[in-house]
């Protein structure tokens, strides 16, 4: 099928335009995280991003609730937090005489779990579930979660005292890991003149709960053909095969990374894939699911060290034309 045929709908295309503008006029000077944050909401994905405090992490979380006008809930981690404090709880109700399921935070559209990695890995866990499969268990009762359903969860860096560093199993269920960084000077200048200033006020509300969902499933109708999934597997075995690397990217990885590329593709008014859309995006969707040969001998890798070596692994696999 010739890229012509794949033509999106005008009124589609504005909407996508219209979110990407709404998230900006909160993040300023921040289009490629905005963008990478975007793709993961289109593509189901949830967001790790790893900062210092003060850049921006809730800013993008709340900005991204507002303009798709879902519910956002924002979950502080710290040591002392169960897991009955994200999922829920039944208590008895007497009137009625019978346990009764009061939810969570988790039952929202968008958890902005943060500073996940000063929770107690029992805590870290009980978000498995719900970020892979939409849904919690609850006193042997199989609760779905509403949709859209994202988990944005931030992260110091492993150098800050009382964490808790998140185990592979959880990070596999984390579609991306962002880097915000500080913003240009000449925004960082106009926040610091203007500090009581609250951005998401002026956030429009671009689309409802359900057209997003009608924008997700869209995703899935975009084409990738069979060059680029050989390009795609190249890139898994390239890091499996890497003397650099112990451990390489898993089949979750290729799959998140697959639907990632559909979402840029969509968000780029295309309903086909490009090599591009898989190359921009692996390393983060990859380098926080990999361990680095020296990770073996007892030292453990900044994020930094992790994103050059899988850039330079992706860097040596062919592109094809």
């Amino acid at each position: 099928m010739t890229a012509s045929a794949h033509v999106l709908e005008p009124q589609r295309i504005e909407r996508l335009v219209a979110l990407r503008t709404a998230v900006e006029s909160a993040l300023e000077g921040k289009p490629e995280v905005v963008e990478l944050a975007l793709i993961a909401l289109l593509a189901r994905g949830h967001v790790l991003i790893e900062d210092v405090p003060g850049v921006g992490k809730t800013t993008l979380a709340r900005a991204l609730a507002r303009a798709v006008g879902g519910e956002l809930r924002r979950v502080q981690f710290t040591s002392d937090l169960l897991p009955s404090d994200v999922l829920g709880v039944s208590v008895f109700d007497q009137r009625r005489g019978e346990f009764v399921l009061r939810h969570g935070p988790i039952f929202t559209n968008l958890l902005l779990a943060d500073e996940i990695n000063r929770a107690s890995p029992r805590t870290q866990s009980a978000l498995l579930e719900a970020m892979s499969e939409g849904r919690v268990s609850l006193d042997g009762k199989t609760v779905d979660l509403p949709e859209p359903f994202l988990v944005i969860a931030t992260q110091n860096p492993q150098d800050f005292a009382g964490t808790f560093p998140l185990p592979e199993s959880q990070l596999d269920r984390f579609m991306m890991r962002l880097r915000i960084g500080y913003p240009p000077p000449h925004v960082e200048t106009r926040l610091m003149l203007e500090p009581d200033a609250d951005r998401i006020d002026g956030v429009p509300t671009v689309l409802d709960p359900q057209t997003l969902v009608t924008l997700q499933r869209e995703v899935h109708r975009v084409s990738i053909d069979g060059a680029l999934g050989t390009y795609l597997q190249a890139l898994l075995t390239a890091t499996r095969s890497s003397p650099t690397l112990s451990l390489g990217a898993s089949t979750r990885a290729g799959m998140n990374l697959s639907r990632a590329a559909r979402a840029r593709a969509l968000l780029h008014a295309r309903h086909y894939c490009i090599a591009d859309d898989i190359h921009a995006l692996a390393v983060p969707v990859i380098a926080h699911r990999v361990r680095l040969a020296s990770h073996a001998e007892g030292y453990s890798p900044s994020r930094e060290e992790a994103e050059t070596t899988v850039r330079e692994v992706v860097g040596r696999v062919p592109v094809p034309l």
